[in-house]
């Protein structure tokens, strides 16, 4: 009985020194790692003394023995703090900070070649983040990880909101469940996404946002994501066990590496306030810094374009309606116009005036370059050589036109998801770029990948994306992709990365059955946590019947909630989206997009919960202007801004534009009503939002007055 005891006793000890914890600078967090008796390393995380994640194991499967999942040692443990303030190139503040404590957890496969790995935590204020990291070592050069064997073991069956998990696509409409209760399948058969590889019932993506029955919200994404596939989430709906499931390549290979390397980091934020899930900067943080040596070029926008015309059919990408083309041998100049194409000399001009005259900085064009006719559904590699334009489109004329109005023309480059011809033809097209005046280019991918058998997701197109970004910088191009993985903060790293798509935009609403009105209320707490979205909003029309009589198709918020989400919708890249014409009806409400600000010193989320309404107030970037936008879900809701952030002292102008009283998101959505006030540090701004409906809130100085004489 005594050795019984003392051997129990034994074995207590050594799994206490296997065991470490680490605070967060605040004390609110705590972690804790250890290894179990089959070498296995697990963790865990409390806040303010309630589990967060009980224990989850950690490691990574390998195509080859020994994987790393099982018969480590702890080799050392270090410990670390860093507090430091950084400039981002731009953004929602013009200064972050950067505090958390650190532990390096170094452990030890035994064997007949023994394997280190490094997993590294950092706790911050708002959350943890941790990766794996395999140092250069002779047992361990080049590998190839099959299974990612991370776990976040949830401490309760939380509301969720999620979409399904899928290999190409974040273009769901988001599903509020709780954990326990996950249906994937049922929402995969969404027939207006095009390419669709949906995984399996149990799984779903991140970003993911939960809410726990006593008030904690939790949100589960990745940061830094390069040389890696993305991760999705398996869900064990009995156990409350998320697990990490990669994107695998045409091998079923989720990634391959070589020493020195890292993972991306695996991210929990975690709040009892809905607010500072929004206002965290943790992603950012475990970005890398800026690799530009100059930065000088890169300018936040607002732009109009050639395009909501062609999602309401208005007109079309491609100039012809001839079919079976190839790119090298077809007479492009001598095929039949069809008379709807959108992208010609005299609309552009059109655009560039329009621009000019209400201080926008871009005109983007789409379908100005041929090869639309012959791709849609397809998996051709040569389709769009990204220089050639149509006949009606003089790219010489227009480039001295949009330079003559101080005006630039956004560059398209539909890629038609074929990266391969992409990457061949990326210098050519830059340097096309460069000398016609282009500074700016959107790319898409829209249908299956090339090469093929590859996923929007996977290792070799997020390096991809990566690639084009790189290659960008060196022609002082800024970037908008879409139909891209999901962003991950490493636009803190490549800045010239303004913002992408990877979710369900506002162009949905045009020609499906578009997204509910709850939709913008849960994209700030998901796909907007890495990163900003070229969401496309303003749309003044609001019921599409007009460009297509017996449509139902139309937007599912007010006119002013379109406005609202300028604010909301944290992007450096912002599109007018509408016809130009829809805005010269409503110039009065117009004047808000006219003014609102693109780059920010600051940021406030004055009210906030997901899935129902958000309220956001932000100070434009060197000057003393403030807008706030506020949103709410099919609800009507009084939105309630105190003005705290304004300067002391004196007196500013408040123009509000709101939902008038009678104001519907279904059947009057177009009603509107402006008013001004004059206002001070300190006052309660009330605001009545209609059902789907938003405020719009823009603070400014009074203009002095104009004396007689």
């Amino acid at each position: 009985m005594k050795q019984f005891i003392l051997l129990f006793v034994s074995l207590v000890l050594m799994s206490g020194l296997s065991a470490q914890d680490l605070n967060s600078p605040d004390n609110n967090f705590q972690l804790t790692v250890s290894l179990n008796d089959q070498g296995i390393p697990f963790y865990s995380l409390r806040y303010k003394e309630q589990d967060i994640l009980k224990a989850g194991r950690l490691g990574l499967k390998l195509s080859k023995e020994p994987s790393l999942d099982k018969g480590f040692e702890m080799v050392s443990n270090n410990k670390n703090s860093k507090k430091e303030n950084w400039t981002p190139v731009w953004g929602e503040e013009k200064s972050i900070q950067n505090q958390y404590n650190e532990l390096e957890w170094k452990l030890r496969r035994s064997g007949d070649q023994p394997i280190e790995m490094i997993i590294r935590f950092r706790l911050f204020n708002d959350g943890l983040g941790f990766r794996y990291e395999f140092p250069r070592q002779h047992s361990l050069a080049y590998f190839d990880v099959m299974d990612e064997l991370t776990q976040f073991a949830l401490a309760g069956d939380h509301k969720v909101w999620w979409i399904p998990g899928d290999y190409d696509t974040n273009e769901y409409s988001y599903t509020n469940t709780r954990i326990s209760t996950i249906n994937a399948s049922e929402k995969t058969n969404a027939q207006e996404i095009f390419a669709r590889s949906p995984i399996g019932n149990d799984v779903v993506q991140t970003p993911l946002m939960m809410k726990s029955d006593n008030g904690i919200y939790i949100n589960i994404h990745e940061a830094g994501l390069v040389d890696y596939s993305a991760m999705q989430l398996r869900a064990e709906k009995d156990r409350l066990i998320l697990n990490a499931m990669l994107v695998p390549d045409p091998l079923n290979v989720k990634a391959h590496l070589q020493t020195p390397c890292n993972t991306p980091w695996r991210t929990i934020i975690v709040s009892d306030d809905a607010r500072r899930i929004l206002m965290s900067r943790m992603i950012l943080n475990l970005n890398e810094p800026c690799k530009f040596k100059s930065t000088s070029w890169i300018k936040p926008q607002k732009f109009i374009g050639i395009w909501w015309d062609m999602h309401v059919g208005k007109s079309t990408w491609n100039y012809s309606d001839t079919t079976n083309l190839k790119l090298k041998d077809a007479k492009w100049s001598s095929l039949k116009a069809n008379g709807k194409h959108g992208a010609t000399t005299a609309r552009t001009k059109k655009l560039i005036d329009f621009a000019s005259r209400n201080g926008f900085d871009g005109v983007l064009v789409e379908g100005w370059n041929i090869g639309w006719e012959d791709w849609f559904g397809m998996m051709k590699e040569d389709v769009f050589d990204f220089v050639t334009p149509y006949p009606d489109f003089n790219v010489k004329e227009l480039s001295k036109y949009a330079r003559d109005h101080n005006v630039r023309i956004i560059m398209h480059h539909e890629t038609s998801a074929s990266a391969t011809n992409y990457e061949r033809r990326m210098d050519t097209a830059f340097r096309f770029m460069k000398e016609n005046g282009y500074n700016s280019v959107k790319t898409g991918y829209v249908g299956r990948i090339i090469p093929r058998g590859e996923h929007h997701d996977g290792q070799w197109m997020v390096n991809h994306y990566v690639r084009v970004v790189d290659k960008a910088k060196d022609y002082e191009i800024m970037v908008d992709s879409h139909e891209p993985v999901r962003p991950t903060g490493v636009h803190r790293t490549y800045p010239n990365w303004l913002a992408c798509e990877a979710a369900r935009g506002n162009e949905f609403n045009a020609w499906s059955e578009g997204s509910p009105p709850e939709h913008e209320t849960i994209l700030p707490f998901t796909r907007i946590m890495g990163g900003p979205m070229d969401y496309t909003p303003g749309i003044f029309k609001i019921k599409l019947d007009t460009y297509r009589p017996g449509s139902t198709n139309k937007m599912h918020t007010t006119l002013c909630k379109q406005l609202a989400l300028y604010v909301t919708m944290y992007s450096p890249l912002q599109m007018a989206a509408d016809l130009i014409e829809n805005y010269e009806s409503k110039m009065d409400a117009f004047q808000f997009i006219k003014d609102v600000a693109v780059d920010w010193d600051n940021t406030w989320v004055l009210e906030a919960e997901p899935g129902d309404f958000i309220t956001t107030a932000r100070k434009a970037k060197g000057k003393n202007e403030f807008f706030i936008g506020a949103i709410t879900d099919e609800n009507p809701r009084e939105a309630v801004a105190t003005l705290d952030f304004i300067p002391s002292g004196k007196k500013y102008e408040a123009t509000i534009y709101a939902d008038a009283p009678d104001a519907h998101w279904d059947h009057n959505p177009e009603k509107y009503v402006i008013t001004k006030q004059l206002v001070s540090k300190g006052d309660v701004l009330r605001v009545k939002l209609a059902p789907g409906g938003g405020a719009a809130i823009s603070i400014k100085e009074p203009a002095p007055a104009v004396r007689k004489k």
